[in-house]
């Protein structure tokens, strides 16, 4: 199953908007090549030059942020500066987006030459190479990553995150509240932002501007750290569940052995997805903890409806008949 929502893709990002954004993060300082702020990263990786400061650029990742660690700041500095201009300039003429050394290590005047004759950002970052390439990598892959949003509920249960899906005034944010009561904590009310990572996951957090409140019909917004303390809130979680709530009516046919399993489709990725029926009298925090708690217990390959019904299936074989050695005793 699958909502009709807009699905968002980034194909590029500018230098500036990147390092401002995460340049904290990535411990980066600007130290020329102001003018070339503008360029565009269109590729979600990080390139070592390595190979390109011997001239050889065939095969140049030219999209890609340029990473200079020890080694290659050690072999240009044991050229001549003519040498390192000529080949920094064929290396700049590719259109790379920006170069960062790592490690805080002084670029050389070559370098400094390069940048600003070409506009392109120079940076220095205190992390080392290995540090500077596993963080940006991941910051340029949530950057890229496709994104969508979903009207509902996100709440992580004991490490279980459940995407709360339903019509308005079914019960969705005050369910959240018995759950933040119970212990779990709020990811995002009302507008979930979601994201594809690595094709592997889809993460949820909410907008910067709402987040950590809460919505209760009669009450208001609620802020829940100032109300329940900080463990009441996270700030993203991976979607492990949809729970979608549904009103109750006779006609309506609710799935009551477990076996039916269903999947609710996010941005090309499948989520087991649960739905509840909504009637007064039903503690709906109590279910969709439990539904979470169930989910947690597939995902070790332990699924009671499966398992019940196998044994029912076995109670119900005709009784394997005797051997015949024990039949020739009998007589």
């Amino acid at each position: 199953m699958a909502s009709q929502r807009t699905v968002k893709t980034v194909e590029s990002v500018s230098v500036r908007d990147f390092f401002e954004t995460y340049g904290n993060q990535l411990e980066t300082q600007l130290v020329a090549g102001d003018k070339g702020l503008k360029r565009l990263i269109r590729e979600k990786s990080i390139n070592r030059p390595a190979l390109a400061l011997t001239g050889y650029l065939d095969h140049l990742a030219f999209k890609r942020i340029q990473l200079f660690g020890l080694g290659e700041l050690g072999y240009l500095k044991q050229m001549p500066h003519k040498r390192q201009v000529e080949v920094l300039n064929a290396i700049a003429e590719k259109g790379v987006p920006c170069f960062v050394i790592g490690r805080g290590l002084v670029p050389t005047p070559a370098m400094l030459e390069v940048a600003d004759n070409y506009n392109i950002a120079l940076y220095r970052s205190t992390l080392s190479s290995k540090d500077f390439t596993t963080t940006a990598t991941i910051l340029i892959e949530t950057v890229f990553a496709q994104s969508t949003t979903e009207h509902g509920v996100m709440v992580d249960v004991k490490g279980v995150g459940v995407l709360i899906k339903g019509k308005s005034g079914m019960g969705k944010s005050e369910c959240a509240l018995g759950l933040i009561e119970r212990g779990h904590s709020l990811v995002a009310d009302d507008q979930v932002y979601l994201r594809l990572l690595n094709e592997k996951e889809v993460m949820a957090t909410s907008n910067e501007l709402t987040r950590g409140y809460l919505e209760c019909r009669g009450l208001g917004f609620i802020d829940v750290i100032q109300l329940f303390g900080i463990r009441a809130h996270r700030k993203e979680k991976r979607v492990d569940l949809v729970v979608e709530f549904v009103e109750w009516s006779r006609e309506f046919e609710a799935d009551r052995t477990g076996l039916d399993e269903k999947r609710y489709e996010i941005l090309g990725f499948e989520i087991p997805h649960m739905t509840i029926p909504v009637r007064p009298g039903r503690d709906l925090a109590q279910l969709v903890e439990t539904a979470a708690m169930l989910s947690a217990l597939k995902a070790t390959g332990h699924d009671p409806a499966k398992e019940l019904n196998e044994r029912i299936l076995r109670s119900m074989a005709p009784p394997e008949p005797a051997p015949e050695r024990e039949k020739n005793k009998g007589e």
